[in-house]
């Protein structure tokens, strides 16, 4: 499962573009050409990263991007920040705004590519690295294979995709609707009580006999990764 990138950009080739070359390293891209939209894009849901330009209709990237700081749900979001102005002083109140990052057009693409992967090794080491652990769980990217204890775990392909998912964000409480955006993606409509289903063939399959339960039903809000699990692994 890539990392989800976001990018605000109002030059349709351009967008074509960055689209095309970050698909090709593995993220999945998500595109919108307004400022506005945007924002409103954000509050509904947060990516892994934002590739962000200064001048856009209705609300300029720097506008965005202090609003962005400003909420706590996107404060430590990865910002970098694409524009043609490239004053000193407008890259100082682009950084001073809160952008982690500052490119100016024309840019080369293989520098913004490796900037994107160098913020997002910062940000979310786990969204990087080929194994995943979690108390005694393990997940292998590279071979796709789980483990628990050691012991081989068989999972079908949502299953995998939830684990690898929580296993992202240890100890993060996550509603239906926000893993069905997530895990199943928000252009596939189905019952959000699927998630229940898959929950409940993901904790028979990863508790086969008397082991402790790492996943946690979190009443009227959702399911998590047990953080006391974690701990009662380590202790």
């Amino acid at each position: 499962m890539g990392a989800r990138i976001l990018v605000v950009e109002d030059e349709e080739a351009l967008t074509t573009l960055l689209r095309y070359n970050l698909e090709a390293e593995g993220y999945e891209v998500e595109t919108v050409a307004r400022g506005d939209e945007a924002d409103t894009r954000l509050k509904e849901r947060v990516p892994d990263l934002v590739v962000l330009d200064w001048m856009l209709p209705g609300l300029s990237g720097i506008e965005l991007c202090r609003r962005l700081r400003a909420r706590s749900e996107t404060r430590q979001l990865p910002i970098i920040m694409l524009t043609a102005r490239g004053e000193e002083s407008e890259r100082v109140r682009g950084l001073a705004t809160g952008a982690d990052d500052y490119i100016v057009k024309p840019f080369s693409v293989p520098e913004l590519l490796a900037r994107v992967k160098g913020l997002l090794r910062r940000a979310s080491p786990e969204r990087l690295a080929t194994v995943l652990s979690y108390g005694d769980i393990e997940l292998d990217r590279e071979k796709r294979r789980v483990a628990r204890s050691g012991r081989p775990i068989d999972l079908g392909p949502t299953e995998y995709r939830l684990l690898e998912f929580f296993l992202e964000h240890p100890g993060r409480v996550f509603s239906r609707e926000q893993l069905l955006d997530s895990v199943w993606g928000r252009d596939i409509y189905i019952d959000e009580r699927t998630v229940d289903v898959h929950i409940g063939r993901l904790r028979k399959l990863l508790n086969p006999g008397r082991e402790q339960d790492p996943i946690r039903t979190v009443r009227g809000a959702g399911y998590a990764l047990d953080d006391r699990f974690a701990k009662s692994e380590q202790a």
